[in-house]
């Protein structure tokens, strides 16, 4: 399944730019004329392409030289090439020539899950100069006190140059961990270590779990932690939160949902369970469970499994293993799991999607090997963030 999943980053990363698209056909063919999503990239993707680089070079997938290449001309065109706002970068663009598309914003998430990759290679790859430069350049040129935007300690979601800055702010419990540690451990524009302690904590409790989660989609668990190794780490101030922990628990109690309401949906089990932002009959949601959501009609997203697989392995990959030997032939295909499929319909996703297979890859490299956290924490401006904010 890695290695399957690594290949649409390989395929799908453009040579000369080295952003990889947000989507593509599970089965790897073309798509029709016309069809302009399969152009466009999504940095988040490109941070988990850049990550997924040292996974394969490290695995013998691809050539450490190949692997090289294609990290020095991804992190070129990021440092030299393309528009930057104060170091943050559009969410969309044109594989091919970075343009922005779909009007989309500067975003300060997708930034921060670029970084993600970019100080992981930095440190896998440490010993080309070139490339330690470049991750450096775009790390440093990075102005996190710029998207506070007036504010003491919470960032901004991101800023449009038609309006300006987006009202809404990383203020509660989400994907933000990863984005809030590159701020406050910026050697050259850092934000204050109460930053992290400024946003709002807010529980949901379901049968005998109680975790945190300001929403319901299972990667707001998940994406931070993909790179951030909080194992063993606890907050030293209030609340004293556990965030490892915390994922172990949410990602137990959407499991245990879908035991719970297999009285409703028949093909949901202990084995046939998932949900998180994904394709769906109805297009995008941004749906998770618990509670239940209102879109709820059976569909199952094998990348919230994958993507806990560093939390749970054992309910994870028993899940990932019946979703395969059941629905293998209609839902498996070259860059591993469509994205969604719905077992009570029939229907099958026929795209995979870059974030979701990115979560994938890196949380089953860090259920085998642990290397996508070794890589990212090796960077001393990590370290020192959790220290300043507390988290030993």
């Amino acid at each position: 399944m890695s290695r399957r999943t690594f290949q649409f980053f390989w395929e799908h990363s453009d040579s000369e730019t080295g952003l990889t698209l947000d989507r593509a056909r599970t089965n790897g063919d073309a798509p029709k004329a016309g069809e302009d999503h399969f152009q466009v990239a999504s940095i988040a993707s490109t941070g988990f392409a850049l990550s997924g680089l040292c996974i394969a070079a490290d695995r013998k997938w691809v050539s450490e030289a190949d692997a090289r290449q294609r990290a020095r001309k991804t992190l070129d065109f990021f440092a030299n090439r393309v528009f930057n706002k104060n170091g943050w970068f559009y969410h969309w663009m044109d594989a091919k020539t970075g343009e922005r598309r779909w009007k989309s914003e500067i975003s300060s998430i997708d930034t921060a899950l670029l970084l993600g990759g970019v100080l992981s290679v930095k440190q896998c790859l440490r010993d080309d100069a070139e490339i330690v430069r470049l991750a450096a350049k775009i790390y440093e040129r990075v102005d996190f006190r710029w998207m506070l935007n007036g504010d003491a300690y919470l960032l901004s979601h991101g800023w449009y140059p038609e309006t300006g800055f987006i009202k809404s702010r990383w203020n509660t419990y989400s994907e933000h961990s990863i984005l809030y540690f590159l701020a406050i451990g910026s050697p050259t524009h850092p934000i204050s270590p109460q930053s992290w302690y400024a946003w709002r904590r807010d529980y949901i409790s379901y049968g005998e779990y109680k975790f945190l989660a300001g929403d319901t989609p299972l990667f707001i668990h998940q994406y931070s932690q993909a790179w951030l190794d909080l194992r063993g780490r606890r907050e030293r101030r209030p609340p004293f939160i556990d965030y490892f922990d915390n994922s172990v628990k949410a990602t137990q109690a959407q499991r245990q949902f879908f035991i719970d309401i297999s009285k409703e949906f028949p093909t949901y089990s202990e084995n046939l369970w998932g949900l998180t932002a994904s394709d769906s009959e109805n297009g995008y949601i941004a749906w998770g469970a618990p509670p239940r959501p209102s879109a709820l009609n059976g569909t199952i997203v094998p990348c919230a499994a994958a993507g806990s697989l560093m939390f749970t392995p054992d309910i994870a990959l028993a899940a990932l293993r019946e979703m395969k030997e059941k629905y293998g032939d209609e839902i498996y295909k070259k860059y591993g799991f469509a994205d969604a499929f719905n077992p009570k319909t029939g229907w099958t996703n026929r795209d995979v999607i870059g974030i979701d297979l990115g979560i994938t890859l890196l949380s089953a490299e860090n259920l085998r090997s642990g290397k996508s956290w070794f890589w990212f924490m090796r960077n001393p401006e990590i370290i020192s963030a959790l220290r300043r904010a507390d988290l030993r």
